[in-house]
């Protein structure tokens, strides 16, 4: 399904320039609500941009004969496909300035569509950027410069079947273009699920999870799609390789963990054997509130260290718990929640709440015959509504974003009192105008947890773009000098490029542009993302 194209199936129609669905936007008045809890923001907000307004010419090249039947050059199409949904990615359609559009849009429905673009585009100098649910928010499925004569976007969502499923290993062969509802949906009826669940669920697809190394919903265990990978099948303009499927190996350096998180630059995943799971039939969850978050926080880590491996195991800093509805008190909330295919889990729910009271929460005993928590309800239904409020506040000339990182358990009170410090007086410095900085735990491991921040200020009309990669850059500093990574789940795209050439080894980067070199030897697969 084309991102500007009607769901089939939901019939409702994705946003070319916003998250999500047109029909669940904020409407004006919800704009100008919502607007008012940021001093400075506009009186009124932007004006919903439109396609025709937007600077696009005629394509700069022209496929083959043999190819044009996978090829549009329609506006609409081209338009939808210029950029992700990272803020600046909005804020750069409310002000008419989309960056490079795509020449062309390419739907292949099949390997060998793949191999003859990717040949044509490789003897012609035109640029191809991979593109699933285009649900990036690091700036992974845009054009940035004047290199390539043309840029086509390659999206693969025709290719998007459950080819095979294997009961005995519980695990399926899938082709990597399908959107996260219709991989579920192909697997119920056979009672199992992936089980990866990122907030761009209804946006992105499994390749897009491949390439990107997606963390999804699930806060311990199996909390990135790296786990549940057996085999993948790339397509490179070198050629096609496919890895064994095994459920382990110790035969060298891994083939498939090569191309995870590749981002289109080395190949194009088509396929992938997944493991699966039966699907949940207990279910339990129950708030913890706090007066203190570093009391919180060494209750979340004795909740990672212990056995009980809960599904969510979310922190909402006072902030954050105020702007989900899940706290109005000042508290800190901690999400907790279990589930599993085989056993009740009442006992690990009611056994994790003990621990969070050990370090000062308050919270009743899970019962499972009450009705679901409150806090937990509201912070649920906050997290699907953000992205939608993120864009309601852009038309306002709000500048809001959010970044993440994971650090070691050690390193996690000081960095993120340096981020809240650090990157709200950034921020104040670059609009004049106070600014917010929350923070949640999203996913935490026996050893570290990932934060995730939230940052909201008023912007100067025009200029949101700037004032946000200026905040973006004093993140990147704090974070470089925590020794936190310039993402967990995100994506490096080409956002994160300056912090990722940072962080890498540099011996590691020597063999990913030799290895880049060998694959893509003219240079046209998503260029400028992870290596120049």
């Amino acid at each position: 399904m084309p991102a500007t194209a009607t769901d089939p199936h939901t019939s409702r129609t994705r946003s070319w320039w916003g998250w999500g669905y047109v029909d669940a936007h904020p409407d004006d008045a919800e704009c100008v609500a919502t607007g008012a809890l940021l001093p400075g923001t506009l009186a009124r907000p932007l004006p919903v941009p439109r396609i025709a307004d937007l600077p696009i010419g005629r394509p700069a090249a022209t496929p083959p004969a043999a190819l044009a039947h996978l090829v549009t050059a329609d506006p609409r199409a081209r338009a939808a496909h210029a950029m992700g949904k990272a803020y600046r990615d909005v804020a750069r359609a409310l002000r008419g300035r989309p960056g490079r559009i795509p020449d062309l849009v390419a739907r292949p429905a099949r390997d060998q569509d793949v191999t003859d673009l990717l040949d044509w585009a490789g003897g012609h100098g035109v640029a191809v950027i991979p593109f699933g649910g285009g649900s990036s928010v690091v700036g992974g499925v845009e054009y940035r410069g004047d290199a390539h004569r043309a840029v086509l976007s390659l999206d693969l969502t025709a290719m998007d079947r459950v080819l095979e499923i294997d009961t005995a290993s519980r695990s399926a062969r899938i082709q990597a273009g399908v959107l996260g509802p219709a991989l579920e949906a192909q697997l119920r009826p056979h009672g199992l699920t992936l089980r990866h669940f990122p907030q761009s669920f209804e946006f992105s697809t499994l390749g897009g999870w491949l390439a990107t190394r997606a963390g999804g919903h699930y806060a311990t265990g199996h909390t990135h799609i790296d786990d549940f990978v057996q085999s993948l099948r790339v397509i490179t303009p070198a050629g096609t390789g496919t890895s064994w499927r095994l459920p382990a190996s110790g035969a060298g350096p891994s083939p498939d963990r090569f191309f995870l998180g590749s981002e289109g630059t080395l190949g194009v995943i088509t396929e992938a054997w997944t493991r699966l799971r039966e699907r949940p039939r207990h279910k339990a969850s129950a708030s913890v509130a706090f007066t203190g978050f570093a009391r919180a926080l060494e209750a979340v880590r004795a909740i990672a260290q212990s056995d009980l491996s809960p599904a969510n195991c979310r922190l909402l800093d006072p902030g954050e718990a105020l702007l989900s509805g899940a706290s109005h008190d000042g508290s800190a909330v901690l999400v907790l929640g279990f589930e599993s295919a085989t056993a009740p889990v009442d006992g690990r729910l009611a056994a994790a709440v003990d621990l969070a009271r050990a370090h000062g929460g308050r919270g009743s005993a899970a019962d499972r015959d009450a009705p679901q928590d409150a806090a937990v309800s509201a912070w649920r239904s906050a997290f699907l509504r953000m992205p939608y409020l993120r864009d309601g506040l852009a038309r306002m000339g709000a500048v809001v974003e959010t970044f993440e990182t994971a650090a070691t358990w050690d390193r996690i009170p000081a960095l993120i009192d340096a981020v809240r410090t650090e990157v709200g007086a950034a921020a104040a410095r670059a609009t004049g105008h106070p600014a917010t900085v929350n923070c949640r735990l999203t996913h935490v491991y026996p050893d570290g947890a990932a934060p995730y921040f939230t940052v909201a200020v008023a912007g100067r009309p025009g200029d949101e773009v700037e004032i946000w990669d200026d905040i973006k850059a004093a993140a990147n500093d704090v974070l470089h000098r925590h020794r936190a990574t310039i993402t967990h789940h995100h994506a490096v795209g080409r956002d994160h490029r300056p912090g990722y050439d940072r962080q890498r080894p540099d011996p590691f980067a020597l063999a990913l542009r030799a290895a880049k070199d060998a694959l893509d030897p003219h240079g046209v697969l998503n260029p400028g993302v992870l290596l120049d």
